[in-house]
């Protein structure tokens, strides 16, 4: 399955812009997933990128982010600590929730894994979380500062060598990470825990591994991750844990009957270009796989009909090809003339009394929003109106129908 990498931002807790990346499945996601690198890491560490693209192999749309002050988001990092993280984790929670749909699935790494299990209770739908090499208390990245830690608690920060780079860390953040409660949070999380780390771990002992499983309720598992080191580093290592993801996520998080449904790769199925193509799918009444130009969807029919309501049915396909078409048509033509049109919608229902599956007219009403005198609302409905889907729809067309 081919995935999409989409670059985005959102503003985090702090009101900075952090960046962000949304790793799409081929088709339809069957459950959207937030992850939380490491402490001082960033999005694009081999790790997060390796696990959030083998999750949307799986059919698991994946946002991963940099927390404030780190890697291409904005702040400063010297003002960040454990709870912003976590309200972190929450802002990107409402952005997707926005934009596309709530995660359902929590997956942190190492420091990034303690704060998905606070901040899991803050997002009502999840329903999953996993750590990878997380620590029962937060408080234990300060053994990386080392002899630095003195000079913190007397002058209140200090600059710490971490990977290879400086960071400068205040005592705020100490007090912070030695305030948080991981365990305690995660003794009433009620959803469903996957343990993930390495027994020759020796950044974050498995002994944590251990604090967290007790402290977890059932349903909870445990999963070694054998030799790997910390970091993931190695690439096999991170393409079984998001296989071991996935394969978890399937009975807590995603749909399995819709997965079966909504995959390409059912047998004599295969991505279509140049048109569109339909296949009727094993053990379903009337859902059927389609193919435009290689983009697969489903289509069904409601209860109702005698479907399993999988998916739109084809007359309402071919109403939202029209509505569709129309918004794409006039953010072209604004776009060229160089108008302020900030948004554009188009919604297209059957008129009154029209038969549900042969209706002869359409009703389409166009809302605009931003600075547009009344000639450029009237203009962009005329453009609206010529779009490619209205011109085939309202003209004469002619189908050839033959057995192949």
């Amino acid at each position: 399955m081919n995935t999409t990498t989409l670059k985005t931002e959102f503003t985090g807790s702090q009101g900075e812009t952090l960046a962000a990346q949304l790793e799409l499945p081929e088709g339809p996601p069957q459950a959207f997933a937030l992850f939380a690198h490491c402490f001082s890491c960033s999005k694009d560490i081999k790790a997060a990128r390796d696990i959030a693209r083998g999750l949307a192999h799986s059919g698991i749309a994946v946002l991963r982010f940099d927390f404030t002050g780190l890697g291409s988001s904005g702040g400063d990092f010297a003002n960040t600590n454990f709870s912003s993280n976590v309200q972190d984790l929450i802002k990107a929670a409402d952005y997707l929730r926005a934009e596309y749909q709530a995660p359902s699935l929590l997956v942190g790494h190492s420091l990034g894994g303690a704060a998905v299990i606070v901040a899991a209770s803050e997002i009502p739908e999840v329903k999953g979380v996993a750590t990878i090499g997380a620590p029962a208390d937060a408080a234990h990245v300060t053994h990386l500062f080392g002899d630095k830690r003195a000079e913190i608690d007397e002058k209140g920060l200090a600059e710490v060598q971490l990977a290879g780079r400086a960071f400068t860390i205040k005592k705020q953040f100490i007090d912070d990470v030695s305030a948080s409660r991981v365990t305690e949070a995660l003794a009433v999380l009620k959803r469903p825990m996957l343990i993930m780390h390495a027994p020759l771990d020796d950044t974050v002992s498995i002994d944590n591994a251990t604090q967290l499983f007790l402290a977890a309720r059932h349903p909870k598992s445990f999963v070694s991750l054998d030799t790997a080191d910390h970091l993931l580093t190695k690439g096999a290592d991170a393409s079984y844990v998001a296989k071991v993801l996935a394969a978890w996520a399937e009975r807590f998080v995603t749909t399995p009957d819709r997965r079966v449904t909504t995959s390409s790769a059912i047998s004599g199925f295969a991505p279509f270009q140049g048109g569109a193509v339909a296949m009727s799918v094993p053990g379903q009444a009337l859902a059927v796989n389609l193919s435009i130009d290689g983009h697969p969807f489903v289509i069904d029919g409601s209860a109702a009909e005698g479907g399993s309501d999988l998916g739109p049915n084809p007359t309402r396909t071919v109403e939202g090809a029209l509505a569709a078409c129309a918004v794409m048509t006039m953010q072209m033509y604004a776009r060229r003339k160089k108008w302020d049109l900030k948004s554009a919608r188009a919604e297209v229902v059957r008129a009154s009394g029209e038969d549900d599956h042969r209706a002869r007219k359409l009703v389409k009403t166009i809302y605009l929003e931003g600075d547009l005198d009344a000639a450029q609302r009237e203009r962009l409905q005329e453009i609206a109106d010529k779009c490619p889907v209205h011109r085939m729809l309202s003209e004469p067309m002619t189908i050839e129908s033959s057995i192949g």
